[in-house]
């Protein structure tokens, strides 16, 4: 059961991104041919709005396919009024780019969702004090309860965290202590962490960590709007600093997932309920979006990238170098997505 929920998550967010450009290319007037989740051979489909819907056999994606344009042979042109070859620059760019953004606002909403399950949160209570340490000098004792950092109220660990790590100069703390309140003043050490991606960086620290307590962070509309905003946000910014790191060697390709891992790990979700599910789901759309902004030719980006090349010429690409372009993107793609499966097998086998 937990596979048929991965399964219907994932293609849940492929209707949706792809939905994305179906509407704008109606929108824009753009007749739309096709709409496909999956690649291969059709499945089962129906006819509805003018348009062929369908599943296909490899659920590896899904695309649209819009009158005059065609991936796989750019020069099957049209030049019909309700051909996306005849509209400018600017109105396919918008057309291209309402996939991704349809994925980032599907992940809003799922972390809005989220927000209103009062989610659980690590509270600011000091579990150790190592020694030596600038939070030892300064007082700080295991079970003290983090109140606020030079006036800023702390309600949970995430926010005590970040205050310290961008604070300059010393912090005064002010703590719970066995129900009394006491300021305590701690000057925070830079020293060498490592980050997310194992890498060693400079941070400023006070040498404490989390007891481990939760509490149920509950949040008013505007907060929920906050939380939604600022958790879409940030995920936006590590998956592209993970794109990054693995462009530049930082993080291993064999770290590289395909669609294999992306059903395992969200039919693992669903043991611990539809709030976890809501998490990974905005994750993986999130993924999807910032995946398809880049400018590989067989993907959104790269054809924003062809259209921004023609708004700025005043014309646009040989025919030769589209094709070209084509297929060395999809030579891309298809190495990326053939990592991705040997690396989920290699990770199944013993």
């Amino acid at each position: 059961m937990s596979w048929i929920v991965a399964l219907l998550v994932l293609s849940l967010l492929i209707f949706l991104h792809e939905l994305g450009h179906y509407s704008a290319a109606r929108f824009f007037g753009v007749y739309v041919e096709v709409f496909s989740i999956g690649f291969g051979k059709k499945l089962f489909s129906f006819q509805a709005f003018g348009t062929q819907w369908q599943v296909s056999a490899i659920p590896l994606g899904g695309y649209v396919k819009m009158k005059g344009q065609e991936d796989m042979d750019p020069r099957a042109l049209s030049y019909d009024i309700d051909s996306y070859t005849v509209k400018k620059p600017w109105q396919k760019i918008l057309i291209l780019a309402a996939g991704p953004l349809a994925n980032f606002f599907t992940a809003w909403v799922l972390f809005f969702g989220i927000a209103f399950g009062n989610p659980q949160v690590l509270s600011p209570v000091v579990g150790e004090v190592l020694k030596d340490s600038p939070a030892q000098r300064g007082g700080l004792l295991p079970n003290d309860t983090i109140l606020s950092v030079n006036g800023k109220a702390i309600t949970q660990w995430e926010e005590l965290s970040e205050t310290i790590t961008h604070s300059t100069g010393a912090l005064t703390l002010v703590v719970d202590r066995n129900g009394t309140q006491q300021p305590l003043i701690v000057t925070p050490k830079v020293q060498e962490s490592t980050n997310l991606f194992k890498e060693k960086i400079q941070k400023r620290l006070v040498g404490i960590a989390p007891l481990g307590k939760t509490h149920t962070l509950e949040l008013d509309w505007e907060g929920k709007f906050n939380y939604a905003s600022k958790q879409t946000y940030d995920t936006t910014v590590l998956i592209v600093e993970s794109v990054q790191k693995l462009l530049t060697g930082v993080v291993p390709a064999k770290e590289v997932g395909g669609v294999v891992s992306i059903v395992k790990i969200t039919a693992d979700a669903t043991a611990y309920g539809w709030m976890s599910i809501f998490f990974l789901a905005a994750l993986i759309s999130i993924n999807l979006g910032v995946l398809n902004f880049l400018p590989i030719p067989a993907l959104d980006g790269g054809h924003i990238v062809l259209n921004l090349y023609e708004m700025i010429r005043g014309k646009a690409p040989s025919e030769s170098f589209i094709t070209q372009a084509t297929i060395m993107g999809w030579v891309i793609l298809m190495g990326l997505m053939m990592l991705g499966l040997f690396n989920d097998i290699m990770r199944l086998l013993p």
